[in-house]
């Protein structure tokens, strides 16, 4: 005979559960999920000599999010690949719910370190990801300002690229000022507070550009900057970002996605601070190029007036006015000339015209001995009689003769 199943009440104010039981819910849940497989970074490492169990945190380093992990002794001392804090690993095991303590905890039966292979394996397709993506582009490269007023630095603290990088640019450039952030740049914690830093910078809006700076090291020391969610906030950012990672052969994916990649964190603070010296010498020898093209320029222009001034024209401008002046003399009396000719002859014409008027005028006529006879009209001008029919007996007359005009009337007419 089997046993009914437990019914468990449903769950109100009234009806509240017991801790027990949902623990026990929870594990239940968590039971189901089975076996897994779980890559992660080794970050606390605790085997107790004499103990059954070994202690470990298992950390994202991606992502502010870690897991505790438990697991035999025997399971960390005999692993091929001596296995340490910030050892890369993949585990497989089982999560279980531990409901006396409320606590969670992987418990593994197999632990696999992550071979250099395999990380750099990792690396290029990440590298192939990004490039697909259009991260490396060269036309989304910022170009960096030639003189930065100030200039953020993240670097380890006290670290030899700190020193090299401050010692040059002050050397290069003594009015330079940094904003410094010192972080870790190894290890499991390296990524968040590298990311919490050029946060900060970037939102700062003194500073002009942020460097990353880094010494050499080992492929996994150098693993932080080829973190995937690193490289994708160096592209967010609106400030130009410089990379300056381990030495020239080491290529972490940061120096593709940055604005400039330096060779070394020496190289960074001679591309980003310019040499005062060098630029003095610069200025002057532009300055001496200036004013030699200046000289250069005002000898030439010297030696073109002198020969426009030598030129006739402007040796003797007068004599080209004196010129003229008798041509214009000259042209005047032919003027003259022509036109008292023209006059003298109209003149004659004139004369000879009036000769001829004078011939043929009422004048002359009348001194010949001829006269000019006139009828008088009452209240008229006289008019001149043209036929002995037009002035019948006792018409006025006025007769006109060479030195004057008489007064007569008609008596009769003659046949």
């Amino acid at each position: 005979m089997t046993s009914a199943p437990t019914v468990t009440p449903s769950n109100s104010a009234e009806h509240p559960w017991p801790v027990r039981t949902v623990s026990q819910k929870v594990a239940g849940w968590i039971d189901r999920l089975g076996s897994v497989w779980v890559e992660g970074q080794i970050t606390q490492l605790n085997v107790r000599p004499g103990t059954r169990t070994a202690f470990l945190t298992l950390r994202d380093p991606s992502a502010d999010m870690s897991l505790s992990v438990t697991c035999s002794p025997q399971l960390v001392q005999n692993s091929p690949v001596p296995l340490t804090e910030g050892s890369r690993v993949v585990m497989f095991g089982k999560l279980s719910f531990w409901t006396g303590r409320g606590t969670l905890a992987l418990r593994v039966t197999e632990i696999r370190a992550v071979g250099i292979g395999e990380l750099l394996a990792r690396i290029e397709r990440l590298r192939a990801l990004l490039a697909a993506e259009g991260l490396f582009d060269p036309r989304l490269k910022r170009p960096l300002p030639f003189l930065p007023q100030r200039i953020g630095l993240i670097t380890g603290r006290a670290s030899a690229a700190e020193r090299d990088v401050l010692s040059v640019a002050q050397r290069r450039w003594p009015a330079v000022r940094f904003e410094i952030r010192n972080t870790a740049v190894q290890g499991p914690t390296a990524v968040p507070q590298i990311l919490d830093a050029l946060e900060e910078l970037d939102a700062d809006p003194s500073v002009d550009v942020i460097v990353l700076a880094r010494g050499g090291g080992s492929v996994e020391d150098l693993l932080p900057f080829s973190d995937e969610a690193l490289c994708r906030a160096i592209v967010r950012c609106t400030t130009p970002v410089v990379s300056a990672i381990g030495h020239e052969p080491d290529s972490p994916l940061s120096d593709h996605v940055a604005d400039l990649r330096a060779a070394t964190p020496t190289d960074a603070a001679k591309r980003i601070v310019p040499d005062a010296v060098a630029e003095q010498d610069l200025v002057d020898e532009l300055r001496g190029r200036s004013a030699a093209a200046l000289r250069n320029w005002v000898r030439r222009e010297e030696h073109v007036l002198e020969q426009l001034r030598s030129r006739p024209v402007l040796a003797d401008p007068l004599s080209t006015v004196d010129r003229r002046s008798e041509e214009i003399e000259r042209l005047r009396q032919c003027a003259r000339r022509d036109v008292t000719r023209a006059i003298d002859a109209e003149a004659a014409r004139i004369e000879h015209l009036g000769a001829r008027l004078a011939t043929l005028g009422p004048a002359a006529t009348l001194a010949r001995g001829y006269a000019v006879v006139q009828r008088v009209v009452p209240d008229g001008d006289p008019e001149v009689l043209r036929s002995a029919g037009d002035a019948p007996p006792g018409t006025q007359l006025r007769v006109r003769v060479t030195d004057g005009a008489l007064r007569a009337a008609v008596i009769g007419r003659e046949k």
